[in-house]
């Protein structure tokens, strides 16, 4: 009777917008399979939650406090769960015997029945990231304590022509110290933040790898990135690199053959093989990839599941190279694997063999403070610490908030001297419109320019002019963007969307008779892969060059333009404004970051870092309310997760 009492309060919750729907069917559908105690059917309800956080398991020790605390209800909604529950397991010890008892918690020791439950570590988990937590760490783990055989000295004399070193340089290389870790390592983590150079080192770590290889032209490799904008991105810069090589180093790498040997980049969907309408990749453990070194860009957004499913279908022998910036945002869907694997990153934690062996191969020494005890990971981990790109403002803004700087960050942002940074403070909606239009001084531009060029069209007739003027179009709105933290109100990216929308129409930049126009930018939502569009990608809307009345969308593809029928793309939404999330591995000119002018669980610190780091030239802040970004620093995401306890065992 508790029990029922329980699940009827929890609908309750659910009817009233407390609680997704999902969590409160997973408790009936554990209740019918045994006679579950309430507080273990509120666990249920709870994991479900933090999943939808991106949390991936629930430890023992919320459980002490107060379980209904974390489910975010109103206090008169948490007082009805409490009366239906009537008490609680008093200690942790009390919450693990609870759950040990129950039948439908797998936990060591017991036989298991494949039971949905599992209770590891004094964490409890829903049994399939509790399988992919362990499998990640014994797949990472065993890589780590690989080694590959390296010549020290042909790969010395590799390194010292593509890393020619300044006179006036003391600090490490460290990208030259990334590709000699790398080179040895069945697996290799090089993160660090925008502009720190990760694509070009590792364009220099495949060549290097090329060069060292006793059958270079039988070497397979692979490129992928989560989203399709990011593939292409990754294929570019390491084209762009590999080209520049070329020209310094001569004839003492084949950097021609090199580059005709490595393929198209792609979506990890697409290189597992993922099935739209299931969980099931065509690439596992009993059907692995055909590739000797994968490198997978923008690793911050992989989630759990995903970096599971590449780890079981890398062969045993091939080179798996991480790329990311630990700092970003986690993926959206469960996990922050690459966050959890570079604990202790900037610390370096490398043995007395490790720096060894990178003084041989590379002549670099590492810092005495980073040599001393670390695990295998660590002796395959680099972080690379000078960044390229930014020296200015924007970069200097972008540490103030990782190091949660405020005072900081805030006098960054209110200096004048350098047009790079601006903050809109206290701002209305029609103010943060002004800056999607035409940007602002010192940082013109906006939507204003691309739409320019649409209005205009192409200069001549046929198809090459026509594909250069929609190259041209992709590339002007690809300079600007507006970015959003949260996705409803005002400040948000649905009310922002159709802000700016009524304000081009009002200013004549579009005109619209119907949903599709010419000019409409639109983002894909799902993968779809008979049409070779995936979730993130971008497009705008424009003229067919056949037939100008009827519209095309176009994507900038990897080495043309590829264009969709809108009746073919059902799943797409308006994009002048996107959230932070939808543009990692993106970068744009002038990016105006939108704050809401509420204080929100979403708005954290790697967020609003995103969000900045998101710009190359200009940046602006927008923000209804300063105490918005003062409360976003100070908050920092922390997932729960049991990965690097797994990884310790490991």
């Amino acid at each position: 009777m508790t029990s029922a009492l329980l699940l009827d309060e929890l609908d309750a919750c659910a009817d009233e917008g407390g609680l997704r729907r999902l969590g409160c069917a997973f408790a009936r559908f554990i209740a019918t399979l045994a006679d579950v105690p309430p507080c273990v059917l509120l666990s249920c309800v709870l994991l479900s939650e933090l999943e939808s956080r991106g949390d991936t398991c629930l430890s023992l020790d919320d459980l002490v406090e107060d379980p209904c605390a974390k489910l975010h209800l109103t206090p008169e909604q948490c007082e009805r769960l409490h009366r239906a529950i009537g008490s609680f397991p008093a200690s942790k010890a009390d919450w693990a015997q609870t759950f040990s008892r129950c039948e439908q918690v797998y936990t060591p020791g017991k036989t298991d029945h494949h039971q949905p439950l599992v209770l590891e570590n004094d964490r409890l988990y829903l049994r399939r990231f509790w399988r992919d937590e362990r499998s990640t760490a014994r797949l990472v783990g065993m890589r780590a304590q690989t080694r590959r055989t390296v010549d020290p000295e042909r790969a010395k004399a590799l390194l010292d022509k593509m890393f020619p070193r300044a006179r006036d340089e003391h600090e490490p290389d460290w990208q030259k110290i990334a590709c000699a870790i790398a080179a040895r390592s069945q697996v290799a983590i090089i993160t660090g933040g925008p502009g720190t150079g990760k694509t070009y080192t590792v364009a220099r770590l495949l060549a290097l790898l090329y060069a060292l290889s006793t059958r270079p032209q039988q070497l397979r490799f692979a490129l992928a990135a989560p989203s399709g904008k990011a593939a292409v991105r990754l294929k570019q810069s390491i084209d762009k690199a590999l080209q520049k090589l070329g020209d310094q180093v001569g004839g003492d790498i084949d950097v021609a053959g090199l580059m005709a040997a490595i393929p198209t980049s792609g979506t990890l969907h697409s290189l597992l093989g993922a099935n739209p309408t299931t969980r099931a990749v065509r690439h596992d453990v009993n059907n692995p990839l055909d590739v000797d070194v994968l490198i997978v860009d923008e690793a911050s957004m992989v989630h759990l599941e995903m970096m599971a499913d590449v780890l079981e279908a890398l062969p045993a022998n091939a080179i798996l190279v991480l790329l990311g910036d630990k700092d970003q945002l986690s993926s959206v869907e469960a996990g922050a694997v690459l966050g959890d694997l570079c604990d202790g990153a900037q610390a370096g934690n490398y043995d007395p063999e490790t720096a060894e062996y990178v003084l041989r191969t590379s002549g670099e020494r590492l810092p005495p403070a980073m040599v001393g005890t670390g695990s295998p990971l660590a002796q395959c981990t680099v972080m690379l610490r000078k960044s390229h790109r930014y020296g200015g403002a924007i970069g200097q803004l972008a540490l103030a908030v990782n190091a949660n700087e405020v005072a900081r960050a805030q006098d960054i942002l209110s200096q004048t001297a350098d047009d790079a940074v601006a903050w809109r403070d206290r701002a209305r909606q029609a103010d943060l419109l002004d800056l999607a239009v035409r940007g602002r001084a010192g940082a013109e531009g906006g939507y204003a320019r691309y739409l320019e060029l649409v209005a205009a069209g192409p200069q001549d007739a046929g198809e090459a002019a026509h594909e250069e003027w929609v190259t041209k179009v992709l590339l002007a709105f690809d300079q600007f963007r507006v970015l959003c933290a949260v996705r409803q109100g005002d400040w948000g990216v649905e009310g922002v969307n159709e802000a700016i929308e009524q304000r081009l129409i009002q200013e004549k930049f579009i005109v619209r008779s119907g949903e599709w126009y010419a000019g409409r930018p639109v983002m894909v939502t799902q993968n779809d892969h008979a049409m070779g569009v995936f979730n993130g990608d971008v497009g705008v809307t424009l003229p067919d060059a056949s037939a100008q009345k009827r519209l095309r969308v176009y994507f900038q593809g990897e080495v043309r333009v590829k264009s969709v029928l809108p009746t073919r793309l059902p799943h797409i939404e308006t994009a002048y404004a996107m959230t932070v999330h939808k543009v990692q591995g993106s970068e744009y000119a002038h990016t105006v970051l939108a704050l809401p002018n509420k204080s929100s669980a979403v708005v954290v610190r790697e967020l609003i870092y995103t969000g900045i780091t998101r710009a190359s030239t200009w940046f602006t802040l927008c923000t209804p309310n300063a105490a918005v970004l003062q409360d976003g620093m100070y908050t920092q995401t922390k997932r729960i997760s049991g990965l690097r306890d797994f990884m310790r065992q490991h």
